[in-house]
C-alpha cells in the first residue's frame, strides 16, 4: 500500500450512486497526481491553495499580476486533473472534488 503524506486533501464529492470505496480513492489520488504535475508539486500546490485562499478577500484592484497568472495555471491544472480524476468512472453529474489545506 502507498502512503501518500501531503500538506492538501482532494475529496471527491456529491458521486452519484454507490462508488466503491478503492475506486474513489483511486480517482482522488488520480486528480491529486495530475494537479501536482501541472502545478510542479505537492508544496506548489499547497501554496497555490493559501493564495487563492487569500486572494478570496482581497478587492480586484488588490490582486497583482502574480497571482492572476496562478488563477490562470491553477486554472488549467484542475481542468486537466478533473479529467484524469474521472477517468474510469464515467459520468458523474454534479460530482466535483474538492481541494483544501489539510
Amino acid at each position: 500500500m502507498e502512503i501518500i503524506e501531503s500538506t492538501y486533501a482532494v475529496t471527491l464529492r456529491d458521486y452519484p450512486g454507490e462508488l466503491p470505496v478503492k475506486e474513489r480513492i483511486a480517482a482522488e489520488v488520480r486528480y491529486a497526481k495530475a494537479l501536482e504535475k501541472q502545478l510542479g508539486g505537492p508544496e506548489q500546490v499547497a501554496a497555490a491553495l493559501k493564495t487563492m485562499t487569500s486572494l478570496e478577500d482581497s478587492a480586484p484592484e488588490v490582486v497583482s499580476a502574480g497571482d492572476l497568472t496562478l488563477l490562470k495555471t491553477w486554472g488549467k491544472a484542475s481542468v486537466a486533473a478533473k479529467q484524469a480524476g474521472f477517468r474510469d468512472l464515467g459520468e458523474g453529474d454534479g460530482a466535483y472534488f474538492e481541494v483544501r489545506l489539510a
